[in-house]
């Protein structure tokens, strides 16, 4: 008897496990490959020291998140199975420093900066994928960017790039998402062209 009330037990267990195992997987996201460096639009500088970006700290997370436009744009949603790989500041901070590097500018950490190398330092106002319709979304960045040397402020700028998202859902988003970084890393570029040396 308590041997058949075992096997009933494990069986049981067995068949709760396999439906819990249907539900969809959890899928991670990132940036994916950086491809070609934009056209050069000028010179900028050879080396710099790029702090990582700041944001706030529902950037600060790795879970993923949309808004509703013509529902809710106030309200901040999130993904019930897909997460980004890290958070999105990390995100960004790997991007546009790779981005900056391929550019040929030598990007040098904090920790490693040395006296008179210019300082840029990046927060995000925004990252988000907004839905205007249940079928069609865009991604949405803004940075703000400011360049310091030898402690004084040089110069400051407010990038922003939006890009429509290939597909209504969480993979379209991280690709718009990508996109929209991408672009506001040239108009960095582009814009530290312009800095006196």
């Amino acid at each position: 008897m308590k041997k058949n009330i075992l096997l009933i037990a494990v069986v049981a267990a067995a068949a709760l496990a396999g439906c819990a195992s249907k539900g969809p997987q959890p899928t991670s996201y990132d940036f994916g490959p950086m491809g070609a460096p934009p056209a050069a639009t000028g010179l900028a500088p050879q080396a710099l020291v790029v702090s990582d970006v700041n944001g706030p700290a529902s950037l600060d997370t790795q879970r993923m998140y949309y808004r509703l436009m013509y529902a809710d744009a106030r309200q901040s949603r999130q993904y019930a199975y897909n997460n980004w790989s890290v958070t999105p500041l990390q995100l960004l901070s790997q991007r546009l420093k790779a981005r900056i590097a391929q550019s040929g500018v030598k990007v040098i950490s904090t920790s490693d900066a040395a006296g008179g190398l210019p300082l840029l330092r990046l927060e995000a106002d925004e990252f988000s994928q907004n839905f205007d319709t249940a079928t069609q979304s865009s991604a949405s960045v803004v940075l703000r960017a400011s360049v310091f040397r030898n402690h004084k402020l040089v110069d400051q700028r407010t990038f922003s790039r939006t890009a429509r998202a290939p597909s209504a859902d969480a993979a379209g988003g991280a690709s718009a998402l990508a996109e929209s970084t991408d672009g506001i890393a040239a108009d960095i570029l582009a814009w530290l062209a312009t800095m006196p040396n």
